[in-house]
């Protein structure tokens, strides 16, 4: 669906509402899917489809209603819907009123050659990277998607929001007998996606990592990838970096701004404009996405805040709000952890005695205010000794704060990778961590 046409469809549904207010929110989607595994595809697949959602506002009392299609009988349904649920529902107190309409500065992020990528095409770069894990005796598993989405937000204020943007994105695990290496790539421009490299990326890590050894549980220095960095942050993000949290007294940054709660090497932020990134430069209520600093020079500066939240303290909302059913409050989907001075082999040269970790996985958070989270490592625990990777690792079970770590990091690397981060996209380096715990141990 073209941006002019879902701005009318926006239109159409506020004709409709008798609310005091309205908003709506819909958004029109492909998604293309190329699945592998044992060295074979095994699935492609195509969905189009339609979302949404409307918010009415009735004396401060909020009724949200969805739909999948978009003809206008199932629009004026939705509405008069969302108008019922709003009447009936307990009033809002804090409630103020929608966003006013702002300024949106548009990013290129749609790509024609990405939101025509073919089935076959997918297929042929699935298979350059099948045929190398066969030549190692390796076994490839994964995915390889791409497609479009276009969004769209107006209220009954006047606000009007509409941005497209395409994305392909690949991972893989390849594995041998005894152990699995994981690779990924991401971008709004399919021909940036480099399968030669991911495919060399997971089987070296496949190769090296087999027949792994058991080390004690412990503490140790860690080197962590950018894909481990990325959970580790969404999860910081998740439980304390909006102002709902805050506003609970339930976030770690409830009562640090102002304080110093990492590495002076440390800043945390999020960017959506960010020309590496992806994703819409606008959120889900149609407020153009600010700049926001979490984390600067290790000080605690600042959480995100939707319309909702904002009004409570008389802010403006940074443009951060999650879709109008979600119950969380606003969350930062663009985290940029800014990159140091080393390279990635400086990090390992330094490095006397430390563990290697490619990813983490089936992560919890047990303690928000203490960020302390636990999972496991995965696809790639390596032992570095004395400036050299020396051994493959079974992997561990780890209880750490996440504060913790980033107040103990001592090296971060000059380049960034984009990965996929939780419900969104995050630029992240690989870090250097000091004694990072490792609560257990695991058979495989």
């Amino acid at each position: 669906m073209s941006e002019k046409l879902l701005s009318a469809k926006l239109e159409e549904a506020l004709s409709y509402s008798k609310a005091d207010q309205t908003e709506v929110m819909a958004f029109n989607y492909q998604s293309n899917l190329t699945r592998f595994a044992g060295n074979t595809i095994h699935q492609n697949m195509s969905e189009t489809n339609n979302q949404l959602l409307v918010k009415a506002i009735v004396d401060k009392k909020i009724g949200v209603y969805s739909a999948n299609s978009m003809d206008s009988k199932t629009i004026k349904e939705a509405v008069e819907k969302a108008y019922q649920i709003a009447a009936s529902s307990v009033a809002k107190e804090d409630f103020v009123s929608l966003p006013e309409p702002n300024s949106i500065q548009k990013v290129e992020r749609f790509f024609q050659n990405t939101a025509d990528f073919l089935p076959e095409e997918r297929a042929e770069e699935v298979a350059k990277l099948i045929s190398k894990a066969k030549r190692n005796n390796l076994q490839a598993a994964g995915a390889y998607q791409t497609g479009w989405v276009t969004l769209g937000v107006a209220n009954s204020l006047g606000l009007l929001s509409v941005q497209s943007q395409t994305e392909g994105s690949v991972n893989t695990v390849i594995t041998s007998y005894t152990s699995s290496g994981f690779a990924s790539a991401r971008n709004v421009d399919v021909s940036k996606i480099d399968i030669e490299d991911i495919a060399g990326i997971a089987i070296n890590k496949a190769l090296s990592s087999q027949n792994p050894i058991e080390v004690e549980a412990g503490h140790y220095d860690v080197i962590l990838e950018p894909q481990a960095v990325a959970e580790m942050i969404g999860i910081l993000a998740y439980c304390g970096l909006g102002s709902q949290e805050t506003q609970e007294g339930r976030s770690f940054m409830s009562t640090n701004i102002g304080k110093q709660i990492a590495d002076r090497s440390v800043s945390l932020l999020d960017d959506a404009l960010n020309p590496k990134m992806t994703g819409f430069s606008f959120d889900f209520e149609g407020v153009a996405k600010q700049k926001v600093c979490f984390i600067d020079k290790g000080m605690a500066k600042n959480v995100v805040y939707d319309t909702f939240s904002a009004n409570k303290e008389g802010k403006k909302s940074t443009g951060h709000a999650l879709p109008p059913a979600s119950k969380h409050g606003p969350m930062p989907l663009n985290l940029i952890l800014k990159p140091g001075q080393k390279t990635y082999d400086d990090l390992i040269r330094e490095t006397k005695k430390a563990v290697l970790v490619t990813r983490f996985h089936y992560t919890n958070i047990e303690d928000p205010v203490q960020t302390i989270f636990t999972g496991m490592t995965r696809d790639g625990t390596f032992l570095i000794e004395n400036g050299k990777i020396t051994k493959s690792l079974k992997n561990m079970r780890f209880t750490q704060s996440i504060l913790g770590a980033l107040s103990n990091t001592i090296g971060i690397t000059n380049k960034q990778q984009l990965v996929e981060g939780m419900g969104g996209s995050y630029l992240c380096p690989a870090i250097a961590v000091k004694n990072f715990n490792f609560s257990s141990l695991t058979k495989f």
